[in-house]
């Protein structure tokens, strides 16, 4: 049992318990009594069925989804757990929703990222703890602290312990802005660099157009913060595949999968794709490509983060005892 299990309380969203329960495994801790009711004209409320007074809290609760229901559902309990007087209240999010709304591009347009940050901390938490972000900018959006945690170290474990059957590797930046991520990577794994160059027809569709770099005979390993509708990462695959690489490999933290993707994965030459555990599995839309799924948990991850935070101690500091190791 945890050493310090009395003054530290970890609760879930409805939809996120068993993200939670592999946290709480870390921690060796027991998962909170808390339920989520639903009134018939769909109005949510919370009810924590465990003392909280003056303890450390932490909601694991990602805005996937239905994004705004489980939006209004962290918000809700965290109004809830500063009303029962919890000491300070901790907004886990491993992955941020609205995160694509992080600047105007074109006028009358919100900066919604902002707005969901603004209201997470009027709701009354003192920090957040997050995982790859869309952006990283977006931490300076909260008022309040933010953990910001990155899932790289999830993905090399899994990808140092196949390093060999993977062969002669290259990571491949699905565009430009990815490039520093790939760079990572690729230093961490020993492989080389090769940068795709896309130009997006529309808000949906995207036409990859050039590569730079040799990828012809090796596998290649594509990584991202977010698979949506798989429209860039299919793209990409096939520019890869066309200049001769013997297989793709794509990864990224979030999986959202949402609306053709699960179609387009099937179709495209990608022969496994990496996503983590930060969103709930949906197995009825990813049925298609479910032989294609690898997915890993950030439980450990997490767990270790809050267990830092909850002792005042370094959380930057895991990821830099985690480079100096290779």
């Amino acid at each position: 049992m945890y050493e310090d299990a009395d003054n530290l309380r970890l609760f879930a969203g409805r939809r996120h318990r068993d993200l939670a329960q592999r946290v709480c495994a870390h921690l060796d801790l027991p998962l909170c009594d808390a339920r989520t009711e639903v009134f018939p004209d769909g109005e949510l409320i919370v009810r924590v069925n465990h003392d909280v007074r003056g303890r450390d809290c932490y909601v694991i609760l990602s805005t996937d989804e239905p994004v705004n229901d489980n939006l209004m559902e962290l918000l809700i309990f965290i109004d809830c757990l500063r009303r029962a007087s919890a000491k300070r209240i901790t907004a886990v999010i491993p992955y941020f929703g609205y995160a694509r709304q992080d600047r105007k591009d074109e006028g009358r347009t919100p900066i919604t990222a902002k707005l969901v940050a603004n209201l997470i901390a009027n709701a009354g938490a003192d920090r957040v703890l997050a995982i790859d972000f869309h952006t990283a900018q977006i931490q300076g959006f909260f008022d309040i602290l933010v953990d910001h945690l990155s899932a790289m170290p999830v993905f090399l474990e899994e990808l140092n312990a196949r390093r060999e059957e993977l062969g002669d590797l290259v990571l491949v930046s699905p565009d430009v802005g990815n490039v520093k991520v790939a760079n990572r990577y690729a230093d961490e794994l020993q492989g080389e660099l090769a940068i795709i160059h896309k130009r997006r027809t529309s808000g949906d569709h995207v036409a990859a157009v050039n590569i730079v770099g040799d990828v012809k005979d090796k596998t290649v390993l594509m990584m991202d913060d977010m698979i949506s509708t798989a429209g860039t990462i299919c793209a990409a695959s096939e520019v890869v595949m066309d200049r001769g690489a013997a297989r793709v490999i794509a990864g990224a933290t979030h999986g959202l999968l949402v609306g053709p993707a699960a179609e387009r994965l099937a179709k495209s030459p990608i022969a496994e794709v990496l996503i983590t555990d930060t969103i709930p599995e949906r197995p009825e839309r990813l049925a298609p490509i479910a032989h294609k799924i690898t997915r890993l948990s950030v439980g450990p991850l997490l767990g270790e983060a809050i267990d830092r935070v909850h002792r005042n101690r370094s959380v930057s500091a895991m990821f830099r005892s985690a480079a100096s190791k290779r």
